[in-house]
C-alpha cells in the first residue's frame, strides 16, 4: 500500500495534540508517580497520553503495528512493508515532574529502518514540529495570538570558520563523555534543553549541534530524526552512519550527534 505521508501527517498531529490535551490536564494538578524497573519515573500523564495514541494509531485504516515506550510487549515487529509507528507518550517525564514545561509528545512512522514521518508536541509551550518525506518540516506556535500555521524551517548550515558553535544539550542526563568531546569541537556555547525538542531546535536553525554521549532509546528520537532530516540536517552515529530504526527489538540507541548541515 502507498501512503500518503501528507494526509497522514495531519491525522498523527491531531492525534498528538488529543494526548497534549490529556498530559496538559495532569500537568495542572497533583498527580502520581511511580518507577519503572530501570528506575526511571512514570506519571499518569505517560499512562493516559499513551491510551490515547495507541488507540488512535490502531484506528487508523493503514493497520500499521504500533511501538510505544509504555507497551513494548504488544508490539510483535514491522508489517509486511517494513512499517511500524514508534512512539514516546511522554518524552521528557523528568522536565514534566519539575514543571519546567520541557517536555513533547513523540510519534514517527517508521519504514525500514527511517523515520519518514514524525510530529512532535509540546504542549506546555505551545509549539510543535511536523515532518514527512516528500511534505517538509515545520514548525507551528499556537496560542497568545500566535498563527497556529505551518511555518518552514530549516537547519542552519555549518558555523563560518571561527564562529562559536551553539550547542544544544540534556538538561537532566549529563555525559562525562560530553566535555570531552565539546573541548575538540572549540569555541561553543551551552544552551541546556528538556526531551526532543533539543534535536528540533538544530532542526529550525537555532542550534548547530546536540551531541548525545549518553543512553537513549529508538522511541526518544525517532520522530525529531524525521523532522531534522526533512530541514536538512543528520543524525549520526559516532561513525558517521545515519541511525537506524530497523532492529525494533533492542531499543537502545548508540551515542549519535544531530548536526544540523550536509556536509
Amino acid at each position: 500500500m502507498t501512503l500518503n505521508l501528507s494526509e497522514l501527517l495531519t491525522r498523527v498531529e491531531r492525534i498528538a495534540h488529543q494526548a497534549g490535551d490529556a498530559i496538559m490536564a495532569i500537568y495542572s494538578r497533583d498527580f502520581t508517580i511511580e518507577e519503572k524497573e530501570d528506575k526511571s519515573p512514570l506519571t499518569e500523564a505517560d499512562k493516559a497520553a499513551n491510551e490515547i495514541i495507541e488507540a488512535a494509531l490502531h484506528a487508523l485504516p493503514e493497520g500499521i503495528p504500533v511501538l510505544t515506550e509504555e507497551n513494548t510487549e504488544g508490539f510483535a515487529g514491522a508489517d509486511a512493508n517494513g512499517r511500524y509507528w514508534l512512539v514516546d507518550p511522554l518524552d521528557g517525564t523528568k522536565e514534566f515532574i519539575k514543571r519546567n514545561g520541557e517536555f513533547t509528545v513523540n510519534i514517527a512512522l517508521i519504514e525500514n529502518g527511517r523515520p519518514v514521518l514524525g510530529v512532535v508536541v509540546a504542549p506546555a509551550l505551545g509549539v510543535s514540529y511536523l515532518a514527512a518525506e516528500g511534505v517538509g518540516a515545520f514548525k507551528v506556535a499556537w496560542g497568545q495570538e500566535k498563527s497556529g500555521e505551518r511555518q518552514p524551517i530549516r537547519v542552519s548550515g555549518a558555523p563560518a570558520v571561527g564562529a562559536i558553535w551553539r550547542v544544544v544539550g540534556s538538561r537532566s542526563h549529563p555525559s562525562p563523555d560530553l566535555t570531552e568531546w565539546l573541548d575538540t569541537l572549540g569555541k561553543h556555547d551551552m544552551v541546556p534543553m528538556g526531551s526532543s525538542l533539543k534535536l528540533c531546535l538544530v532542526a529550525e536553525g537555532k542550534a548547530d549541534v546536540y551531541p548525545r554521549l549518553g543512553p537513549t532509546c529508538l522511541w526518544d528520537t525517532g520522530a525529531a530524526q524525521a523532522v531534522v532530516e526533512q530541514a536538512g540536517g543528520r543524525v549520526e552515529n559516532l561513525a558517521g552512519q545515519t541511525i537506524s530504526y530497523a532492529e525494533s527489538q533492542k531499543p537502545l540507541n548508540p551515542y549519535f550527534i544531530v548536526w544540523g548541515n550536509k556536509s
